[in-house]
């Protein structure tokens, strides 16, 4: 029997190549298939921070195989949480979606060192994050 996911949650950062992709790495591990996760960039980079993609592989979570994929109108009007990490005014704002903002440093031009503490705050909102989902879906 397949179920669907309860929620659809899309992760925002500017060049959706550090923070946006950690909190997408977190809850596709954490929530398996219950949550449907995307994430996007106002800018997208080429590709993936490295120092993420380390930062992550320390925790047991592969991020290797994801893109940095540019933020789309209808990317936002399909999910239910808009989670934005420092994109400033670029995502369209629609009625009945939960949005949050994460003030998180970014990442970009860091080493590892530097980028395991925002890997670790990004761990703390995704399981907030998680409860959130989970106490709205036995509503």
């Amino acid at each position: 029997m397949t179920t669907s996911p309860v929620a659809c949650v899309l992760f925002v950062c500017v060049h959706n190549a550090g923070r946006s992709q950690m909190a997408a790495g977190f809850l596709r591990h954490l929530a398996g298939d219950r949550v449907e996760v995307r994430s996007a960039g106002s800018l997208p980079a080429e590709e993936v921070n490295p120092a993420a993609v380390a930062a992550m592989a320390e925790v047991g979570i592969d991020i290797t195989d994801q893109k940095p994929k540019v933020l789309t109108t209808a990317a936002v009007q399909t999910s239910d949480y808009v989670i934005s990490m420092g994109c400033g005014d670029a995502c369209p704002i629609f009625p009945g979606k939960a949005y949050l903002d994460w003030d998180l440093d970014d990442p970009a031009g860091q080493g590892v060192d530097a980028v395991r503490p925002i890997r670790d705050q990004i761990e703390i909102l995704i399981k907030e994050l998680l409860a959130r989902i989970d106490e709205a879906g036995r509503r």
